[in-house]
């Protein structure tokens, strides 16, 4: 049903790349051989063609370049166009799951909505020295990667969105034989700072808090003001119930931008459950040490009598008592 009439007619003709249905290729016009595929890592160039079930042609490139298995295209892409040969011309039909998921294109895409793609390999060739590029080109790579981990935490992929970021801070952080002049050094780290709060965001989602406060920690080192990574770190120690340490770090955040309601109304929160905490706290002690009030007045016992006479005291006057009338009728006896 996803491969449409070709692949109703010719099923054999049609590969399973993952073996659920949901991906397949189909060869037009046969490449140059098996040893002619590239590779991952390398630049690829194709020409593509994206259509909908319908036929509505929502995408056209004579020349597309990406680096193969870096997810800065389709996943059907990333994943089919290492299985082509040099020149082959090849049919690819996905699930909307490794297209536009849920989120659709807009607004040309509709949501959930599978894809027909046209796909010929052009060229294949490694990728640049990182060592070699000049500020300006390291700039313009790194972008490109924290763009697409933009567009993979838009379609709520939080993953693949890690995986943009990663990379994109891995360029950032490689050594250089050329020199950057100093603006190119301040945007470079600008394009960090960014990929850091945009990581620890993604992380957050995932409940990787550990991750999450650690490239918070990464941004604050280099801005201290940050207003984006005080605010998450303010959420992660949240998260983890660290409401004395996270309360005076969205303070600090508000401060610096006093009209900002996402903090505000953050920060009343974890003002409202550190209190609750505390009671809460406080009652758990009471119960295990006692009530100390009570314990320190002495309650009044029931059974006690009005006056305070030992019972030692009272025992020995009984007896003398006794003592004295068994005398009295000792003496009468005789007389």
């Amino acid at each position: 049903e996803q491969g449409g009439g070709e692949a109703a007619e010719d099923p054999q003709e049609w590969l399973d790349v993952l073996g659920s249905g949901l991906l397949k290729k189909k060869t037009l016009v046969p490449g140059q051989g098996v040893d002619t595929r590239p590779r991952k890592g390398q630049d690829v160039t194709i020409r593509l063609k994206a259509t909908l079930e319908d036929g509505s042609v929502v995408e056209e490139n004579p020349a597309l370049t990406f680096t193969l298995g870096d997810c800065d295209v389709l996943q059907a892409l990333d994943l089919c166009v290492q299985l082509l040969e040099m020149g082959e011309t090849a049919l690819i039909v996905s699930d909307a799951k490794y297209c536009y998921g849920a989120q659709g294109r807009s607004p040309d895409v509709p949501p959930n909505a599978a894809l027909t793609l046209e796909v010929e390999l052009l060229a294949a060739r490694d990728a640049p020295d990182l060592e070699l590029l000049s500020g300006k080109e390291k700039i313009e790579l790194a972008n490109r990667k924290r763009e697409r981990g933009n567009f993979f935490y838009q379609q709520a992929d939080y993953v693949l969105a890690i995986n943009s970021y990663d990379i994109a801070l891995k360029i950032i952080g490689s050594s250089s034989k050329v020199d950057f002049s100093p603006d190119e050094e301040t945007e470079l780290l600008d394009v960090k700072v960014k990929c850091l709060n945009n990581l620890a965001a993604s992380q957050l989602k995932l409940d990787h808090y550990e991750a999450a406060l650690k490239s918070c920690n990464l941004v604050l080192e280099h801005q201290p003001g940050n207003i984006k990574a005080l605010f998450r770190k303010g959420k992660v120690l949240a998260q983890q119930g660290e409401y004395r340490e996270a309360i005076p770090i969205l303070k600090a955040a508000l401060k610096l931008e006093p009209s900002n309601k996402t903090i505000h109304a953050e920060l009343s929160k974890l003002v409202k459950k550190h209190a609750d905490q505390k009671n809460v706290e406080t009652e758990m002690y009471r119960k295990m040490l006692g009530n100390p009030s009570a314990a320190g007045t002495p309650g009044k016992c029931k059974d006690k009598l009005p006056w305070s006479i030992p019972w030692k005291w009272l025992f020995g006057a009984t007896a003398i008592a006794l003592g004295g009338v068994a005398l009295s009728v000792v003496i009468a006896a005789r007389n």
